[in-house]
Order: C-alpha cells, then structure tokens, then sequence
C-alpha cells in the first residue's frame, strides 16, 4: 500500500490556494493552476518510484514470561530504499500492555537498523500478534509504503514464579532439609524423635523420669514436626479478585504466593490441593505430594481463571468442607468488600474452623488508605475521603470479627505478600498447630 504523507498533503492543499489565486488574478490563464497540483503528482510518483519494495525484517518476541514481567520485544529491519527511519506497528492483545501503543521507529543506516519494544505482562493466557505493519517514508517523504505482515506470535503468560525463585532456597534452606527441619522443630513437634541426654536451656518437662533412672542420668525426649499435613490453597476468583493492583489482578498476585508456599510445602513432605471459585466452584484438585508435584501445581494455577461473578463463600466453601476428611490447613485467599458477603464468609467459617486451621489472606488496598488519608482539596476529594474511610473501617471489623472467631488473618502490602504468606505456613509447621 502507498498513501501520501502529511507534507505531501499540506503541499496539495498550498496548491489549492495557489489555483485560488490565479483564478482571481487571471481568470484567462485557469490553466496555469493545473501546474501545482500536477507538479506534486509527478513527485510522489517518483518518490513512491524511489521508496523501493523490499524490507527484510526479522522480530523476536519473548515465548514465554510472567504476569507483572517487562519484557522486550526485539526488532530488526534492513531497507532497499535506503531511508533514514521507519515504523513499525504490533497487533494489540488484552493481555499485553505495549509502549508506545505497540508502534516503535527504527533508525535506518545502509546495513540497516534495530530497536526493542518493551512489553508488559498484564494476565495469564496466550497473548497472539497475528499481524504486524511496517511502513517507511520515500527519499521525498512524500509518501508512505506500507506492508501489512502476517505473523502469528505467540506470547505465553505464566503464572509469576519470580517469588518462588527469589525466596523459595532462602527459605528452603532454613526449614526444608530433613536433617535441618528435624533439628530446629525439636521440642516444637508432637512427634517422638529420640532420647538425648537433658542440657541447661532445655525445657525441663521434657525430662523422662523412668528412663533417667534406669540410665541414672538425666534423659529427655525431644521431638520432631509431623510430616503429611494437607495444604488447602483456597482460591476466591470472583470479580473483586480479578481486579488490579499496581497493575497485575490480585488473583495473579495471591497465585505466586500459593507457588511459593506450596513448593516449601511439597518440600517439607505436605501434601497440596487447589480450589477456586467465584460464583461457584471452578477449580477441585486433589491432594498430591512430592517435589515432582510441583509441576501439576503449576498447571493448576494456571489454569484459575478471572472471575466476572460475585463470590458465593456458602456453596464453594462448602463444598470444599465436605471433600476434607482430616485436620487441615486452608489458606483462603479473598477480598471483602462489603457486610453482605462478609456475612455469608463469617457463617461458613465457622463450620470450617470446628474442624480445620483457617488462614485468610487479604491484600492490603493502598489506594483507599491514601485516599482517606489525603488532604483534601476540594468537595470531591472530601466525598472520596470520607468514602474510602468507610470502606476501610467495614473491613477492620470484619478482620476484627474473623480473628474473635479464631481465624488466623493476614493483611499484608502486594509486593510482600508471597514472602509473608510462606514464613506464616512455617510458622504454623513449627509451632505444630496442624
């Protein structure tokens, strides 16, 4: 495709006032008008002559990255025509935030030119650019050729394992050896491990009288976490949850967290299972265990979906209730917005907390609280204040009420909430409350 350039319309248009002119200063020699407009005729001819129609042009993008993650896009372009720059166009995709709208200039020189494109992950999936458009000036720059390129890119988005790689051997290293975990969670655990001979700074009731007597020593017991504990991630999928934050749906950002816990988890000899839900239930794993789980892990995180429907906590909680045959760890991740469901979450909670250890995970919104905590200038800024402090008190008294009920509730900032989520679960390992 060729099309004229701006400066080549802008000269058409000076053409036409020129007609004007001699339309009005010499009516018998009309003719003359016809020599501007067919003047730059002749020229973007030849300057779509001289733009040449060949272009090699080669563009990599990433084929995978994590949600959150910038990425470049990088490309490289060689023209025949031998122009100074050109300009390339990227397909848009929902789930890709691209600079620039997606177009990016290359600087041309005779062996040619290249340039990056950042691209920020926005949601999981499969993010397709189908077509790409290139187009460069004539020597002139009166023209535009333009080549529409067919593609098909593919940019697979995954779930964010950057916090499972940053703490994950940090936090390994400290509890999930056998060896090592055994030695720190002595006296912690209810599991026997091994009589040792009693040493000051050790706890006294851990003494065995009868076996001290017959060793006429002082022997204590000491003990070791149990192993074996079931992990229930709980997923709330809803529409608040698919929200962003900082950019990224707060979904995807509990769902590091849940790869982060659930590969100490997996490490440590618990075994895992998912659940996600919206209106109703939409993910139901099983139970599995083993570092090689971990991939069926990540493929069920994966595969949690953004939620358009309003969280039903009755029938999805439930429902996961009625699957759970022993004592368990749920980790409820989740976000209350108003009394209503806070409600409807309260009362199933406490079907759940008779039986099972409950954690409920809420990220703290940032916004709201520099909104009520802003000066305001205006009338506007007042309401938004006065609202936003509103919201905030609802949601301290429903944390208020989940932890009288015995609910463990953890707020915590986005960007800390992976980290904070895995020391809590070993907290819970260590203090044996499973």
């Amino acid at each position: 495709m060729i099309y004229p350039t701006r400066r080549a319309v802008l000269l058409a248009a000076g053409g036409a006032l020129a007609a004007l002119l001699v339309a009005a200063l010499a009516a018998e020699r009309w003719y003359l008008a016809l020599a501007w407009p067919l003047a730059i005729a002749i020229l973007i001819a030849v300057d779509a002559r001289r733009a040449g129609s060949k272009a090699a042009l080669d563009v990599a993008v990433p084929r995978s990255a994590f949600v959150g993650e910038t990425r470049d896009a990088t490309i490289a372009l060689q023209l025949s025509s031998g122009a100074p720059n050109a300009e390339v166009a990227f397909d848009r995709s929902p789930l890709v935030d691209m600079a620039n709208e997606g177009r990016a200039g290359v600087t041309l020189s005779p062996e040619g030119g290249r340039t990056t494109l950042a691209m920020t992950m926005l949601r999981r999936g499969a993010a397709r650019f189908e077509t790409l458009w290139l187009r460069w000036p004539g020597p002139l720059g009166l023209v535009w050729r333009q080549r529409e390129i067919a593609r098909g890119d593919t940019v697979h988005i995954l779930p964010d394992l950057r916090p499972t790689e940053r703490h994950g051997v940090r936090l390994f290293e400290r509890f999930a050896t056998e060896g090592a975990l055994k030695q720190l969670l002595r006296g912690e655990g209810s599991d026997f491990d091994a009589m040792v001979e009693f040493r000051t700074g050790m706890d006294r009731r851990s003494i065995d009288w009868k076996s001290s007597a017959r060793a006429t020593k002082l022997l204590a017991r000491v003990y070791h976490g149990e192993k074996n504990n079931q992990i229930c991630f709980a997923l709330d999928c809803g529409r608040q949850m698919s929200e962003p934050v900082a950019g990224v749906a707060r979904i995807d950002r509990m769902i590091s967290a849940v790869l982060l816990t659930g590969w100490l988890a997996l490490r440590v000899g618990d075994r895992v299972s998912v659940s996600a839900f919206d209106s109703r239930p939409r993910v139901s794993s099983g139970f599995f265990a083993g570092a090689s789980a971990f991939a069926n892990l990540q493929r069920l995180a994966a595969g949690v979906d953004y939620g358009t429907d309003e969280t039903n906590y009755t029938f999805a909680l439930t429902e996961l209730n009625a699957r759970l045959h022993r004592r368990s760890l749920i980790i409820l991740f989740t976000e209350v917005t108003d009394r209503i469901a806070a409600r409807f979450l309260l009362t199933t909670l406490r079907l759940l907390i008779r039986t099972h250890l409950v954690l409920v995970v809420m990220l703290r919104d940032e916004e709201l609280e520099s909104m009520a905590t802003a000066e305001p200038a205006d009338a506007d800024a007042v309401t938004r204040a006065i609202t936003a402090a509103s919201l905030l008190r609802e949601r301290q008294e429903v944390v208020a009420e989940l932890r009288r009920l015995g609910v463990d509730v953890l707020e915590t900032p986005y960007d800390e909430v992976a980290p904070r989520i895995a020391e809590a679960y070993l907290q819970i390992k260590r203090r044996d409350r499973l």
